[in-house]
């Protein structure tokens, strides 16, 4: 039996932006929320079709391979393919922080559940070279990692954190509001379930400690300006066993004074002398890979271009490089000495070319004779 297109189930255009995808998901949720429908199968059913659409949407890796191979392309990952979730417990925990915002409908991770570390950003500034060619950058990272005094718990070795007891270690506490029942992170532990009486000295009782890690940030050939890296479990440390989380390396490069940059390929201006652009000549010029000949043609125009194939920069990923475009401009001297006038008078009179303009008088007596 086919299934169901996504987009189809969250009601929403497949260039729709991540805010309105959220805000969708949003009103299927609170619409087929087991609360409000209990002992419904279809609703249930609903709502967990709901959350897998999202789940993969929400996701741009998977939204890309789905926009492109549908649910086949999803077949044995997790989330897509027919996977979806087991049963609504596993739609809280995956989506808890969307059901906060449904009346006060809150469903949290156990106390005691092991969580992801975030995710951390870093920005690198690259040199034109650097971003054509590649390169390998250390840098120090600063970072939580858990403590290995306590093992993360945050409580002084020997000592276990206790139950807190204004949530009966749940985490979460309740108040009724009209026919709903509000939840929210229990104000005294925070949400931990547990509070610590002793304090590991070496953390303070945060269970992580600051650390600076050196990474070797691998920047391939042919990046450019704004291009995006993700370093996985290079992030801040997970808590009670979690993962780490990513690393986003941002590259910004610097432009270059010789090239202008199109994508894969380059872009030179070449100044030519007008002599030079009228009998033609071979010209010397820079590139990527050291200096080459290019030749131009005799009667080459301001604006022609010459095309050197395969002397662009490398394209990331898909192999081969970008070409390298060569403008001519045609340069006209300011000065001339006598001998150089002498000469273009000579070509400007024998080509027919005026060379000044004439008076009103010149051209009046033309017109009489």
């Amino acid at each position: 039996m086919s299934k169901t297109d996504y987009y189809e189930i969250l009601g929403v255009a497949k260039d729709v932006e991540t805010s309105e995808l959220k805000k969708s998901y949003r009103l299927l949720a609170m619409k087929y929320h087991p609360d409000r429908n209990p002992d419904n199968p279809e609703a249930e059913a609903k709502f967990k079709e709901a959350a897998e659409a999202y789940e993969v949407l929400s996701d741009a890796e998977k939204r890309q391979i789905y926009d492109r191979f549908g649910h086949e392309g999803l077949s044995g990952r997790a989330g897509g393919g027919g996977a979806g979730f087991g049963n609504v417990e596993d739609i809280f925990s995956q989506f808890g922080d969307i059901f906060g915002d449904f009346f006060g409908f809150r469903q949290q991770a156990s106390p005691d559940a092991a969580r992801r570390g975030a995710d951390m950003r870093l920005d690198i500034e690259l040199s034109f070279e650097e971003a054509v060619f590649g390169v390998t950058k250390e840098v120090e990272v600063p970072r939580h990692a858990e403590c290995e005094t306590c093992e993360g718990s945050g409580a002084k070795p020997g000592t276990e954190p206790i139950t807190c007891v204004a949530c009966a270690g749940r985490g979460q506490v309740h108040h009724a509001q009209g026919f709903f029942t509000l939840t929210s992170s229990c104000p005294t532990c925070r949400g931990a379930g547990k509070v610590i009486a002793d304090p590991c000295e070496a953390c303070k009782g945060n269970g992580v400690i600051e650390e600076v890690k050196t990474v070797s940030v691998k920047v391939p050939a042919g990046v450019d300006d704004g291009t995006r890296l993700r370093m996985r479990s290079e992030g801040e440390s997970g808590r009670r066993g979690g993962p780490r989380g990513d690393l986003y390396v941002f590259l910004h490069v610097r432009p270059s004074d010789t090239f202008q940059r199109d994508g894969s390929d380059l872009h030179l201006k070449v100044e030519l002398a007008f002599v030079q652009a009228a009998l033609g000549c071979t010209l010397e010029i820079p590139t990527l890979d050291g200096r080459t000949t290019v030749e131009v043609k005799a009667g080459t125009q301001f604006g022609d271009t010459a095309i050197l194939r395969g002397q662009g920069i490398p394209k990331v990923n898909r192999g081969g490089k970008g070409d390298l475009i060569v403008h001519f401009a045609i340069v006209t001297p300011k000065k001339l000495d006598a001998k150089q006038r002498e000469l273009l008078e000579e070509y400007a009179k024998i080509s027919g070319i005026p060379t000044k303009e004439a008076s009103f008088f010149d051209r009046l007596k033309e017109k009489i004779t």
